[in-house]
């Protein structure tokens, strides 16, 4: 985060009173987010002998931006993680991260148990944030992760949440590739209504407009009354969305046109339908983009707000300039245009590792520098992209990837549960939910009763099954295996409209 904390102090040296960022509490111009950053770097300072690891508590306002500067101005690396998450995800983050510094909101550091991984509180700051260090005052370094700049969970597709580490050069790329295929301009407004708790929000959300020099316009919670009134307010030049919240914005009173001024708005993370989107966009007044990217490859295609509705809203974008992407086949081969594969990729944003016992575990690329994605794909003529599903067992719900596998694995421990197979259920808004059918030892179990099994073994409540179904066999196929197919399709006859 230095070069970040070098715009702010250049851009506030020059014009102090301008915008930096409009949320919930007002608007905040650059002096005060530069302020807040400097007092919080003293309070980090004082506390660790040396540049230091920082987990924040990521909210939608002013303070992550300070607390990036500040991280800049300290010399350290920035970690960011939601303020919902629960006391066995931050367990995770702390075993993975090793941080020397969390700062957050006083319940959060409760809930988080703060003092029993050996945190003590060194001070305070961003309006009364705790700032907590090591008892020893010493710092672990930052050399250990390998020019890394920022970190950030993910639901990724494994069942253990997954901590990806990028470089501040890697977010600048995806920052310029996306500033020059908007065709953003300098003091552009930039929307960050999608959490400040991911790599891809961090990004584009956070660090694109303050590279910008715009302000970052935030929304505290998502509420689409609330998030149209304040992108048309705002004139807001971009902003990126998950499927699910840009459909939503169509459901508001006087959504029609409201979003004129807005220059394109970039879409991805989730299942999509062309029409869907071509509605939304015809609606609302502005382009939409659709999209595909990874925290491991930040941002990595869009199309052009140029192109035809075909190709912007009915495949997934164009790779960035310097950004490569090939499908191949089971042993390796790399595939012709149109040919169904594996997507691979490999360019300027691709991540350093994943946190693993306080330092990054390299990629897993192949001898050519390729990272496979775990996606299936065709590649145009024309090099745009499409996205043909997930190689492995994935439910999509509004932008948040759930692994099939995790979610049985949890079911399975709730006593009385003998069998259990975990599907999607297709949604019109949220593009798929969870459903179980479970196999039951004795009386079938209800949707609230697992709920609170699920609830009493901390697991995340966004990956607890929306439907269960108590049946006396799970489906299976003609030599005895369980058909996933056929359970799709029978939960999708039982819950579906």
């Amino acid at each position: 985060m230095k070069q970040l904390a070098q715009d702010v102090i250049d851009r506030a040296a020059r014009t102090p009173g301008d915008v930096a960022v409009v949320d919930g509490d007002g608007v905040h111009d650059l002096a005060e987010i530069l302020a807040g950053a400097r007092a919080l770097a003293g309070v980090i300072e004082a506390a660790v002998d040396g540049p230091p690891t920082v987990l924040i508590r990521a909210d939608n306002s002013w303070r992550t931006v300070s607390a990036a500067v500040a991280v800049g101005l300290a010399g350290g690396m920035l970690a960011v993680m939601s303020g919902h998450a629960t006391r066995s995800e931050f367990d995770f983050a702390a075993e993975d991260l090793q941080p020397d510094v969390v700062v957050t909101a006083t319940d959060t550091a409760e809930v988080w148990g703060l003092a029993e991984h050996g945190f003590v509180e060194v001070g305070r700051a961003l309006d009364g944030w705790v700032v907590s260090g090591p008892a020893d005052g010493r710092s672990k370094g930052v050399e250990r992760w390998n020019g890394g700049a920022v970190a950030a969970m993910t639901s990724g597709s494994t069942g253990r949440p997954k901590c990806v580490i990028q470089t501040e050069d890697a977010l600048r790329y995806a920052c310029r590739s996306t500033i020059g295929a908007v065709g953003l301009e300098p003091g552009d407004a930039v929307g960050a209504l999608v959490p400040l708790s991911s790599a891809a929000a961090i990004c584009f959300g956070m660090y694109l407009p303050t590279m910008l020099g715009g302000a970052m316009v935030a929304l505290d919670r998502w509420r689409p009354e609330a998030a149209v009134a304040l992108l048309r307010e705002q004139r807001v030049a971009w902003t990126m969305l998950v499927p699910t919240m840009a459909l939503q914005l169509t459901l508001v009173d006087g959504a029609e046109g409201a979003l004129a001024a807005m220059r394109a708005m970039t879409v991805g993370g989730g299942p999509m339908n062309q029409k869907a989107l071509h509605d939304a966009e015809v609606k609302l007044g502005t382009t939409l983009l659709r999209v595909f990217g990874m925290s491991e490859c930040l941002g990595h295609t869009t199309p052009s707000p140029s192109d035809d509705v075909e190709v912007r809203l009915g495949r997934d974008g164009r790779p960035f300039p310097g950004t490569e992407v090939r499908v191949v086949d089971e042993v390796g081969t790399v595939l012709e245009s149109g040919e169904l594969g594996s997507l691979q990729v490999r360019g300027p944003s691709l991540f350093v590792g994943y946190a693993r016992d306080g330092a990054p575990a390299a990629p897993d690329v192949n001898a050519e520098g390729f990272l496979a994605t775990g996606d299936r794909a065709v590649i145009h003529e024309d090099g745009s992209v499409s996205i043909r599903g997930r190689e492995k067992d994935l439910i999509i719900r509004g932008g948040r990837n759930i692994d099939i596998n995790e979610v049985e694995g949890a079911l399975a421990a709730v006593p009385g549960i003998h069998q259990v197979c975990v599907v999607p259920v297709p949604d019109p808004v949220l593009g798929e939910r969870t459903a179980a059918l479970v196999v039951s030892e004795g009386e079938p179990l209800g949707l609230d009763e697992i709920r609170r099994h699920l609830e009493a073994a901390d697991f995340p409540k966004f990956k607890w099954p929306e439907f269960v179904r108590s049946v006396s066999v799970l489906p299976q196929s003609r030599v005895g295996k369980l058909d996933r197919k056929g359970a799709a399709s029978l939960a999708a006859e039982i819950f579906g409209d």
